[in-house]
């Protein structure tokens, strides 16, 4: 009975001893050896005190850390960390960071194409716009315009149709508009030339001093939750409305194209549900903390201003011609504007069936009970 014992042991011994070998030996899954561990860094064009825009870059990066158990690390850097917040494309570009968070709009200067991406004066309101770079085709092409300055593009959050910004006085006709500085970017202030506004681009940070001491006359940002966090309204009180050149703000992530094509499958698509996330995210924060920023904004003395009919139209009849005229000598603006306008006319189209009627039944309605 002994040597029964003795040669059972020993032969589950070695019958563990080859399931080891055997285990070892035994390649792991595919998808275990294509997450390598990466420690990215990411330069904003907003500073850490607007936590709705800025936190859109740190949702994003937030969610790539935890679809990836900790391997893939993004770290966030407000703007002047590492460079100026106009500057982030160009840190990617040279391959000073890996990715930035930015507004696309910034860099219409070196093509009015990167406009197309974000927004557009008299463009499509946050549905349309996500919906055109998610599901209309604005993506693809906006990657394969992109690839010329060595970036690859993820949407990454968006405002919601913004205000018309912060004047020191008010304005009521187009002539009204004629010499105003107004801070204003992207390619909004290509077109407000037109009725003679004279366009200043001016990071956010850097916006409140140049309002203070009369250097602008006007200045737009966002949205009653970051303006009032900027202190616009103590320096000029009259509040104007709709931001008609940011109907819906697409933010994105550019990174760097090599960067992003020597990653595996899995680690793109994670960027991608990164990116989705933080959009919606974003989005939401801003429809829920605007409201109540408004409202303490008036109490502070601001003082809401719609824009005229006449200013409203004299800017449509800019945009309209700018469009034809960029179209006509810039071949990526024409596909991909072409591609937005399209898509543009049918959203409104749509949109006044359903949406309109109940968004404007539901305002009526609220008005009626209050009076």
């Amino acid at each position: 009975m002994t040597d029964r014992r003795k040669f059972i042991g020993k032969a589950a011994l070695a019958t563990a001893g080859a399931a080891a070998t055997a285990a070892s030996a035994f390649p792991k899954p595919a998808i275990a050896q294509s997450q390598p561990e990466l420690k990215w860094r990411m330069t904003s064009s907003f500073p850490k005190s607007l936590d709705t825009i800025y936190g859109a870059g740190e949702v994003f990066a937030e969610a790539v850390k935890n679809m990836t158990d900790g391997k893939f690390q993004i770290q966030v850097f407000a703007s002047g960390e590492i460079v100026p917040g106009l500057q982030a494309l160009d840190a990617v570009s040279n391959g000073t960071v890996e990715c930035c968070h930015t507004v696309s709009y910034y860099f219409v200067g070196k093509d009015p194409t990167f406009a197309l991406a974000s927004a557009i004066p008299f463009g499509m309101n946050y549905r349309g716009q996500n919906a055109w770079l998610s599901a209309g085709g604005g993506m693809e092409l906006l990657n394969e315009f992109w690839t010329k300055y060595s970036v690859h593009g993820i949407t990454a959050g968006n405002t919601g149709a913004q205000m018309g910004g912060w004047f020191r006085k008010e304005v009521k006709t187009p002539e009204d508009m004629k010499g105003l500085k107004f801070r204003i970017g992207g390619f909004a202030g290509q077109v407000l030339t037109k009725v003679g506004v004279v366009p200043q681009q001016i990071a956010g940070g850097d916006i409140y001093p140049a309002l203070e001491k009369g250097t602008i006359d006007a200045a737009e940002w966002v949205g009653p939750y970051d303006d009032e966090k900027l202190g616009f309204y103590k320096v000029a009180p009259y509040y104007y409305y709709p931001g008609f050149w940011e109907g819906g703000p697409a933010l994105h992530v550019f990174i760097s194209k090599a960067k992003y094509d020597e990653l595996p499958a899995s680690y793109k698509a994670v960027l991608k549900a990164a990116g989705d996330e933080s959009t919606v995210v974003t989005q939401a924060k801003y429809d829920a903390l605007n409201p109540p920023a408004l409202k303490k904004l008036v109490a502070a003395g601001a003082q809401l201003r719609p824009f005229s009919t006449e200013i409203l139209t004299a800017c449509y009849n800019a945009a309209t011609q700018t469009y034809a005229e960029t179209s006509a000598s810039n071949a990526d603006f024409k596909k991909i504007y072409d591609s937005a306008a399209a898509f543009r006319g049918d959203q409104y189209l749509w949109w006044q069936v359903a949406e309109y009627t109940y968004d404007t039944f539901m305002i009526r309605a609220r008005a009626s009970q209050k009076s």
